[in-house]
């Protein structure tokens, strides 16, 4: 199988989807519970959600689930948010904390070493190698890490979880006027609820890779699934007036972006 898709852009800016694919290989299938067979912590519809809302914009899609290994995670498994509920490298649990393997079936470091050289290397290998390629061109690399989740998840945050959420590890990974556009745009969208850097301050793709002094700026949007979804349940469907209202405000934050970055080119 092949583990990542790309589509090559001229825009400086990067779409990363980590988290949209559903495939998983036969025999790691066969290692999960009827709970994990679910998938229930899928990106549901994000690639589709994106697509087409800037053309030129570079797209790297991994195939595989995150129940194989996340994409989104560090390597050497430390976690992203020390003290809280979270889930690991390759998880044990689902977001409610319930378990997804069948007994004895879990993952033994042999399987997360062959998983890691197997998916998680490559398609972080693909990503690294179009941020060198965009920011040859202009000078300047802008990675947009594409998410959703469910807004109620008891076991990793209380309440609602707002529509945007927005992340730059405290304002390290972007430069602050990309981080105040994303900002400024979601807050402008009538009826959504936006945050920066509250539950979701950016995950290991959004803080490996944005060094802004070094030109490479990153920032990570996690979408409240209630924003698109017609239910945050099986058979997590798309629903379209949602979706097609949203991509709006989406558009209007990738385009605000990537005029920045052009900017930024034209005055290097």
């Amino acid at each position: 199988m092949a583990v990542f898709e790309v589509r090559q852009g001229t825009s400086p800016v990067i779409l990363a989807f980590p988290h949209t694919g559903t495939v998983v290989p036969a025999s790691i299938w066969e290692r999960l519970n009827d709970n994990g067979r679910i998938l229930a912590d899928t990106d549901w519809h994000i690639h589709k959600l994106y697509e087409g809302l800037l053309p030129e914009a570079t797209t790297v899609r991994a195939t595989f689930h995150r129940y194989v290994i996340d994409a989104n995670r560090d390597p050497e498994g430390v976690s992203l948010y020390p003290g809280q509920n979270t889930t690991g490298l390759v998880p044990e649990t689902d977001f409610d904390g319930v378990p997804i393997w069948k007994e004895d079936e879990g993952p033994a470091d042999a399987d997360i070493a062959a998983r890691l050289r197997d998916f998680h290397a490559p398609y972080h290998a693909a990503l690294a190698a179009e941020i060198v390629r965009v920011k040859a061109i202009h000078g300047v690399a802008v990675l947009y890490d594409c998410h959703s989740i469910r807004s109620h998840i008891p076991f990793l945050f209380e309440g609602k979880l707002p529509d945007f959420n927005i992340g730059t590890d405290t304002g390290r990974t972007c430069a602050p006027g990309i981080e105040r556009a994303v900002a400024e745009t979601a807050a402008e969208a009538v009826s959504y609820t936006h945050i920066l850097n509250g539950r979701f301050k950016g995950g290991w793709t959004t803080r490996h890779y944005g060094k802004p002094e070094a030109g490479v700026h990153a920032i990570q949007m996690e979408l409240a699934q209630s924003t698109h979804l017609a239910t945050e349940a099986p058979p997590f469907a798309l629903d379209p007036g949602k979706a097609d209202q949203l991509r709006g405000h989406l558009s209007a934050i990738l385009e605000r972006i990537e005029a920045i970055a052009l900017h930024c080119r034209d005055h290097a």
